[in-house]
């Protein structure tokens, strides 16, 4: 396992790494829980940032402090409770993975009066000290927590640097297709439209060379589309009420994050499915959604249509747009209450 760590560092550089290269401030508001500490690792490992600030309402100095051990070039701090906006003093990316795990039998939904005044409250405090910075939102349910920090901001809101992480389905889809075909995942690439929870996930299975073998409709599909629509059940399950899908969501948040930070300093043609303000269905009145995303030094670049889709997947697709409406819709009648 410990084998594989120094990868991300190596395919973060990608021939940007040196001297030259644009280093980045990063902050990790949740750093101190389950996604946030092994996230913090795995930034401390990307040679694009030049330094780490750590916040939490408890645990993080000493994740600062640990985390400050690790033998690369970035300088870490950990800040307490009531150091919110010195953590967020010239910040270029913030990363937030802050809130409550999902338990056995709730969804992203259940978790939603608890992580949204967290998300709300976070996001007042960025459109404050660092209203520029790039925002990359982990928080559950990212359907609702997007659309919350966008209104939070209000005239400040930059639609180019706001992104809901859904990194970690993307990841699963290679995975869990890789398992039925015998691919190796990381010669795989599904585009995974929508949104970011149950029947909102829709992977376009159609498009991925990989998955050609598969006849779409059938029951080998449909069952490989269910898990990754509730692949994180199966980690919620398998941890007994300990927790939910961490370890992998720290990794698929790296992954991302070191795409935009290739992007920010240069690299061209980085395309990674985000949830974003998007144009793509607003005349069904979704405002965000998930779709292959173009990555610029400003952020959203260029949002990419989705494509020739099966039949099967428009029906996806269709099941997926009402509840990403109520989704949306609930994050920002939120705010308004609020």
């Amino acid at each position: 396992m410990f084998s594989r760590l120094p990868r991300l560092a190596v395919r973060g550089a990608r021939g940007f790494a040196s001297s030259s290269a644009r280093q980045t401030k990063v902050a990790v508001l949740g750093a101190g829980g389950g996604i946030g500490q092994p996230l913090s690792l795995l930034l401390k490992m990307e040679p694009l940032i030049s330094s780490l600030s750590l916040y939490d309402i408890r645990g993080a100095p000493g994740v600062g402090a640990d985390v400050s051990h690790v033998d690369t070039n970035s300088t870490v701090k950990g800040y307490p409770a009531d150091q919110l906006e010195a953590a967020l003093e010239g910040v270029d990316v913030v990363v937030i993975p802050a809130g409550v795990p999902r338990k056995p039998g709730m969804t992203r939904d259940d978790l939603f009066n608890t992580n949204a005044s967290i998300v709300r409250d976070l996001a007042k405090a960025t459109s404050k000290v660092c209203p520029d910075a790039h925002l990359l939102i982990i928080s559950n349910p990212v359907n609702s927590t997007v659309p919350i920090v966008a209104a939070t901001y209000g005239a400040k809101f930059n639609p180019k640097r706001l992104f809901g992480v859904t990194t970690l389905d993307v990841v699963r889809s290679s995975r869990f297709l890789g398992e039925v075909t015998g691919d190796r995942p990381e010669d795989i690439k599904v585009t995974v439209v929508g949104g970011h929870s149950g029947v909102t996930i829709v992977p376009l299975l159609s498009q991925t060379e990989q998955a050609k073998s598969l006849q779409l409709g059938g029951a080998e599909w449909g069952k490989l589309v269910h898990r990754i629509q509730f692949g994180g059940d199966e980690v919620v399950k398998a941890k007994d009420g300990a927790g939910s899908a961490t370890l992998s969501m720290a990794y698929a948040a790296s992954k991302f994050t070191n795409s935009l930070l290739r992007a920010i300093n240069g690299e061209k043609g980085i395309i990674v499915p985000s949830f974003v303000r998007s144009p793509l269905f607003e005349a069904e009145g979704v405002d965000f959604f998930s779709s292959n995303v173009e990555l610029g030094p400003e952020g959203v670049e260029k949002i990419h249509e989705l494509g020739a889709i099966s039949p099967e997947e428009q029906k996806l697709l269709d099941a997926c747009i009402p509840d990403l409406i109520k989704n949306i819709k609930k994050g920002q009648e939120f705010v308004a209450s609020s």
